[in-house]
């Protein structure tokens, strides 16, 4: 008659073993991405606040999402980002949030508080263009 494994339908014996690796595969990464927030936001919170003299040397845009589903309701995240270049030429990018974002242009001189990788913020200094001679 054969084997007795076989004799019910295979599917039976090995969807569940499927479904539990790839809900520990899902519980895994959930886990690992909260540890890892974690651990940064400590690094950051431990780590000195410094106000540097900076230039905004560029700026970006990310935006993720957008698809339409069936009831034509469209969800998307936009994420601000900021490059600051130092006097030593080290540059640093920092996401920053959209109202920030709109008061900076490109160019802009001025100090940056920053925190590790968090963003604190950017003071611009006063520039008088009328003393060209």
């Amino acid at each position: 008659m054969g084997d007795s494994f076989f004799n019910g339908d295979l599917l039976f014996y090995i969807g569940p073993i499927f479904i539990g690796i790839i809900f520990i595969i899902v519980i895994s990464f959930i886990v690992f991405s909260i540890v890892a927030s974690i651990r940064q936001w400590r690094k950051n919170n431990n780590s000195p606040r410094l106000s540097v003299p900076a230039i905004i040397s560029s700026k970006r845009v990310e935006v993720r999402g957008g698809s339409h589903g069936p009831d034509h309701i469209s969800h998307s995240t936009t994420d601000y980002y900021a490059t600051f270049e130092f006097e030593s030429k080290d540059r640093l990018e920092f996401e920053i949030n959209g109202k920030v974002y709109g008061m900076l242009a490109e160019g802009d001189i001025g100090v940056v508080t920053f925190q590790g990788t968090r963003f604190i913020s950017f003071s611009r200094e006063n520039v008088n263009l009328s003393k060209q001679n």
